[in-house]
């Protein structure tokens, strides 16, 4: 049994090791580039609830008028 407690305790060590590398060679974005991004998806998530929201609102406006 402790035998394979420390098999599995190196697997880890070495996965965790693995990962470490990989993360290193990742390219990663500049706080520039990552602000301007998030800033994009905001605004295209208003633009499109917006958008959705003033479907919603003219397509229930209709069918209040012609149900009710």
């Amino acid at each position: 049994m402790d035998i394979k407690i420390k098999g599995l305790k190196q697997k880890i060590q070495n996965f965790l090791k693995e990962v470490y590398v990989e993360l290193k060679k990742v390219n990663w974005l500049s706080r520039k580039e990552v602000l301007r991004y998030t800033l994009i998806v905001l605004v295209v998530s208003l633009v499109v609830a917006a958008f959705l929201g003033g479907l919603d609102y003219i397509f229930s406006e209709i069918i209040k008028r012609f149900v009710f």
